[in-house]
């Protein structure tokens, strides 16, 4: 399908196909040009970004050619747009305008999808998303006292929009997707029911159309577009992951875990390279080796990691792309130039990450990638035995730094999610271990999806706010699976403890219950574990853990058969309704509940203290109630949802049915 231009009265039309995608008058232009000036202040990854737009304007059009039409104002060209098969590339003429608006058609009552990993909403009518890797914040509600606190403490409150992975994508109920292939600042602006409004802050851009007869088939393009995500290992979906941060100690803890028959695969100690103890809690120390700090807290790691392996336990770590001042690794990394530049001297600029200062590594730079892949990825982690980290951060990049290769930091702070995830996978793929070790990421950006096996959605809140708590983690798998991102998990027991907000038993219990419908389930202790419940504080507790690894255990054949699916067509396995009921609008802006895979509907409980909750079952087939038995008719109903038992609905005539009937007995076996 191909874009074309035709001439109106007073303007012109963009078509794609036969979906209408711009509509141009003088008095209603779908193309603007501006100049502005911005003010950016970030503190902790956390980031303030005003802009004054001192003057706009657009054009009258003339169609020169069948590609190009041109914006002309008081007789100066204005605007070039320019056709280049399925793309658009937008110039502004006059180079003191560096704003671009385009306002794309929309027709009445259109659902609006996209955005990246959205954490608050996912349809987006109404509401204004700026396209800028962050720190989420801690509350991410303006009426909350929570975020009040945090907002006077550094800027930290954060709103709805804020997110670790933005992506200037969005999808319509036209079956229609427009990409902007820019990594400077953008804003997907619905708020005007009348048009989707995108602002990008350069005097050019390109925009690619993407179209199909359902949702199925056009996130398939997107993904094919974006890049498919490597597979996942069999056995990081085989059994859970026990998160422990407590030193040699937490080898002992697993075997509680063990020992009250969960289905283990992997023990992650984030803390490997060893702790530093702040206000916010205990942080790691970041120095990305096994040296003195290390030795302190997990003497002879190497041993204990192949005695895990040899009981079929995997190994996972931590790492970021930053280095403490007071590293021995930064010492290295500077003599090699491998930090980003203050702007004014050759030294490395240094970032402030709460109590401690660190170098940010440069990664346009060909041998700093390299350095990083080999040096600790590859020869402190992957010769070691590590089968897997979280590849934490990426969304940090300042813009008042200098860049190895020259390039602009606002245009780049976009991209280094993407930078970052090419270096974690450029050490697995150089030891030969795609599809075997699994490195997951919370920063992204359009491409990460080539790169990163698996995304975690960020740090939760301890809790069930709406906007950071537990009911956050499937709007983010949901709007991450439209734009390309097939795998998605999150910390199970969230992560964020502050001000006197610590996890409660049902939080935890409910956590489990949705986590085990997840291709990875793993545990998390959080900021603050000494002040928090754990997994293994309480017999329930470790009872529930455990009853529910084995249920995510048992999925695994139905998971695999989803990851297959995913290697060809790009589709998430954890879905919005719509993406198989496409016919029926209701459905487009559900995102308490989804769809794993085609066969399995699940609805966890987000509310505490609930004891049941409304379910939606769509399409026109019952669906059969996986703890009863019962077949239930398609439609709304109110459902029990005791703790243990949330809803979780199969289909009778799906393939796994059979398998899907032995849910009962793993859960209480």
């Amino acid at each position: 399908m191909e874009l074309r231009f035709n001439a109106v009265e007073d303007g012109f039309e963009l078509w794609f196909g036969s979906i209408l995608v711009l509509n141009h008058r003088s008095l209603c232009p779908s193309v603007v040009t501006g100049r502005g000036a911005c003010e950016i202040l970030m503190y902790r990854g956390n980031f303030k970004i005003t802009d004054a737009l001192e003057e706009s304007g657009s054009g009258d059009a003339i169609i020169n050619g069948l590609n190009r039409v041109i914006l002309v104002s008081e007789g100066k060209e204005l605007v070039r747009l320019t056709i280049e098969s399925s793309a658009l590339l937008v110039e502004s003429m006059d180079p003191e305008h560096n704003r671009l608006f385009l306002h794309f058609h929309a027709e009445r009552g259109e659902t609006v999808w996209g955005g990246g990993e959205q954490m608050s909403y996912l349809a987006l009518n109404g509401r204004n998303f700026p396209m800028w890797a962050s720190e989420p914040g801690v509350g991410r509600d303006k009426s909350t006292e929570i975020t009040r606190i945090m907002d006077e403490e550094g800027m930290a409150g954060g709103d709805y929009f804020h997110t670790n992975y933005p992506q200037p994508t969005f999808l319509t109920s036209r079956w229609l997707a427009v990409h902007c292939a820019e990594s400077c600042y953008t804003a997907l602006d619905f708020t005007d029911p009348a048009f989707h409004r995108v602002e990008v802050w350069s005097n050019s851009a390109r925009f690619e159309f993407f179209s199909a007869t359902d949702p199925k088939e056009l996130v398939s393009q997107l993904s094919a577009r974006f890049g498919r995500q490597p597979q996942l290992p069999e056995w990081a979906i085989a059994g859970a992951i026990v998160g422990l941060k407590s030193g040699e100690s937490s080898f002992d803890r697993l075997d509680a875990y063990i020992d009250a028959g969960a289905a283990v695969s992997g023990l992650w100690c984030e803390d490997w390279a060893g702790i530093r103890q702040t206000s916010f809690g205990r942080r790691l120390f970041w120095d990305w080796h096994l040296g003195e700090r290390s030795a302190q807290r997990y003497p002879d790691l190497e041993s204990r990691i192949a005695e895990l392996g040899e009981r079929g336990i995997r190994f996972l770590a931590y790492v970021n792309p930053y280095l403490a001042v007071d590293a021995d690794l930064f010492t290295e990394a500077a003599a090699c130039g491998h930090f980003c530049q203050q702007l004014d001297h050759d030294e490395p600029h240094l970032v402030d990450f709460g109590e401690f200062d660190c170098g940010v590594l440069d990664f346009t730079r060909e041998a700093t990638r390299e350095w990083f892949a080999e040096r600790i990825l590859g020869r402190e982690l992957l010769d070691r035995g590590v089968m897997g980290w979280m590849a934490d951060f990426g969304e940090y990049l300042p813009t008042d730094l200098r860049l190895a290769d020259g390039s602009d930091p606002m245009k780049m702070h976009n991209r280094w999610p993407v930078l970052w995830g090419e270096v974690n996978a450029r050490a697995v793929a150089g030891r030969g271990k795609t599809g075997e070790a699994v490195f997951f990421m919370r920063a992204g950006f359009s491409g990460v999806q080539t790169h990163c096996p698996l995304l975690w959605a960020g740090d939760q809140s301890v809790d069930f706010s709406r906007h950071d708590g537990i009911g956050t983690v499937i709007t983010a798998a949901l709007s991450a699976g439209l734009v390309g991102n097939a795998y998605s998990h999150s910390d199970c027991g969230g992560y964020t403890s502050l001000h006197g907000n610590v996890r409660s038993a049902e939080l935890l219990q409910r956590w489990c219950e949705m986590a085990a419908f997840a291709p990875v389930m793993r545990s998390h202790e959080g900021n603050r574990p000494d002040d928090n419940l754990q997994y293994h504080s309480t017999p329930e507790l470790l009872a529930c853990f455990a009853r529910w690894s084995r249920v995510h255990a048992h999925l695994a054949p139905y998971v695999r058969s989803l990851c297959r699916i995913a290697e060809y067509s790009g589709l998430p396995l954890q879905r919005p309704l719509f993406l198989e009921y496409a016919d029926d609008p209701a459905l487009f802006a559900v995102q308490d509940q989804f769809l794993y895979g085609a066969d399995l509907l699940v609805a966890p409980v987000l509310e505490e203290g609930a004891r049941e909750r409304s379910v939606i079952l769509p399409g026109k087939t019952p669906w059969r109630h996986a703890w009863t038995s019962i077949d239930f008719a398609p439609g709304k109903h109110i459902v029990a949802a005791e703790l243990d038992h949330p809803p979780v609905f199969y289909r009778p005539e799906s393939a796994y049915a059979a398998h899907f009937t032995e849910l009962q007995k793993v859960l209480w076996a």
